[in-house]
C-alpha cells in the first residue's frame, strides 16, 4: 500500500492529525452546550442548592 517509509509516516500524520481536530471540536462543543444549559431565566445561573443543605 505504502511505496517506502515517507509515504507511511505522512499517512499516519494526517490521520493523527484528523484525530485531534475531530477530538478538539468535540470539546468545543461539549463545552458551549454545558454552559447553555446551566442557565435558567433570563440568563441567571441556576442555583445547586443552599449552603445549608450540605451540612445537615
Amino acid at each position: 500500500m505504502f511505496g517506502n517509509d515517507a509515504d507511511f509516516l505522512l499517512s499516519l500524520h494526517r490521520t493523527h492529525a484528523a484525530e485531534l481536530r475531530a477530538e478538539a471540536e468535540a470539546e468545543r462543543l461539549a463545552r458551549s452546550l454545558a454552559r447553555r444549559a446551566g442557565r435558567g431565566w433570563f440568563g441567571r445561573r441556576k442555583q445547586a442548592g443552599r449552603t445549608g443543605d450540605a451540612r445537615r
